[in-house]
């Protein structure tokens, strides 16, 4: 299936991240100009998500460069790996959790919705995870149910205008996902599994939908969600 992304201009935060490199080689495949954005400019451009400023300059430089910004896609947020078990519920690590991932993801949107609605045309993708669907981990849930909560809000704000946003939900992501799901969890994805449905959202086939978000991996099992 053609995803139409020939010589589409697409901003990849946190290209370098494990999740990110597979989204940049599959718009690389697609024929996407792809500009992947870290915080350190791994292969890529400086783009501190945390950092309104160089949101901005990012943003701009990217445009100036190129003369369109016709998606974005944002990664960019710690792995859970990282988050202190101990400290679920400690509200200081819920905070910063928040910051690093829904609000990094509000800035980036934000700050590119200005140059998509002028043109009439945006994709703009986030990453949340399956947790936010459960209980036990009060920093995992808030902080991809936050982002989930942002983008919907983003999506309403630009509805008709031609921009798009919607968030993938992936649970474990591993290079080598095992096909078995767990009663009460989510079944596993590879990193290349995310990245095949990020690029069709961020494609212009992927046409009106908006306001979406979609598990990748098998959705949690035993569990309903409206």
């Amino acid at each position: 299936m053609d995803l139409q992304l020939q010589n589409r201009v697409v901003l990849v935060v946190g290209g370098s991240g494990l999740i990110g490199t597979a989204v940049v080689a599959r718009l690389e495949a697609e024929g996407a100009t792809v500009v992947s954005a870290s915080r350190r400019g791994e292969g890529g451009i400086v783009l501190d998500a945390r950092d309104d400023s160089s949101v901005s300059a990012a943003i701009a430089d990217v445009h100036a460069r190129h003369g369109r910004l016709d998606g974005v896609v944002v990664t960019a947020a710690p792995s859970a790996r990282t988050l202190d078990p101990a400290r679920n519920s400690d509200p200081a690590q819920v905070l910063e959790a928040v910051d690093a991932k829904a609000l990094a993801f509000l800035r980036v949107a934000k700050a590119s919705m200005d140059v998509m609605t002028g043109s009439g045309y945006g994709r703009i993708v986030g990453i949340s995870g399956q947790n936010a669907f459960t209980t036990g981990n009060i920093t995992g849930s808030v902080r991809n149910a936050a982002l989930i909560i942002v983008a919907k809000n983003l999506a309403d704000s630009v509805a008709g205008t031609g921009v798009t946003v919607n968030v993938v939900n992936p649970g474990t992501v591993r290079d080598d996902p095992t096909s078995e799901v767990e009663y009460g969890k989510a079944g596993e994805s590879s990193p290349s599994d995310v990245a095949n449905l990020v690029a069709f959202l961020a494609s212009p086939i992927s046409g009106a939908i908006s306001g979406e978000s979609i598990a990748i991996g098998h959705r949690m099992r035993g569990f309903i969600s409206m």
